[in-house]
């Protein structure tokens, strides 16, 4: 049986390209959250892993290999532990697959940690120049995000994230762990947005 994994991080995201190129007889999982939730932290990549064992899938196929995690580490690992469950991972922007014959192929081992590392060091230079291009607008006034060690209004946070509250609200709730990984935050922030939203709860009564 055959697999697809499908990732976006955000919900504003699309992600129809990769569903375009789903193959007849294809299973899909689709997941939109961040690429730093582990993989087998995810809510379709958790049951896709169930999935390799209940229903016997010996083949995955993925746009990228970033798709798999955030960073190398995240990445070898996530592919060590789709091979252990003996499937084969095909990844079509390298037009590779990760197994020939039943062994791993070195080609795709080398090729994926390249790209792995590349990404990873890709969104680090990002973020350096992001940080760079916040330092150039503090210098020159222009910057208006929140100064660290300034502390936002509770309607601010909450207006940060419906979603979170969409979940605590259910009758039954996820997790907070649970809620991180499909809202795409932190644990802590979960708990701080409970925390704030069922005290303004508590002051409107």
């Amino acid at each position: 049986m055959q697999a697809r994994y499908v990732r976006t991080s955000h919900l504003s995201q699309s992600n129809e390209r990769q569903i375009l190129k789903q193959n007849i007889g294809e299973k899909i999982y689709i997941d939109k959250v961040s690429g730093v939730i582990p993989f087998e932290s995810r809510p379709q990549a958790k049951a896709l892993l169930k999935d390799i064992t209940d229903l016997g899938i010996t083949f995955l196929t993925v746009d990228s290999i970033c798709r798999l995690g955030r960073n190398t580490l995240n990445v070898i690992s996530t592919i060590s532990e789709l091979h252990r469950l003996g499937v084969t991972i095909k990844v079509e922007n390298l037009g590779l697959e990760s197994m020939m014959n039943g062994k791993e192929s070195p080609t795709f081992k080398l090729i994926s940690s390249v790209m792995a590392n590349l990404a990873e060091m890709e969104r680090n230079t990002l973020r350096e120049r992001q940080l760079e291009g916040i330092a150039i607008r503090k210098a020159k006034k222009l910057y208006t995000g929140r100064e660290k060690g300034t502390t936002e209004s509770r309607d601010a946070v909450l207006a940060k994230y419906p979603k979170v509250i969409f979940y605590l609200k259910k009758s039954t709730p996820p997790t907070l762990e649970e809620i991180g990984v499909l809202c795409g935050c932190s644990k802590n922030t979960v708990q701080k947005v409970k925390k704030l939203y069922f005290e303004k709860e508590v002051v409107n009564c």
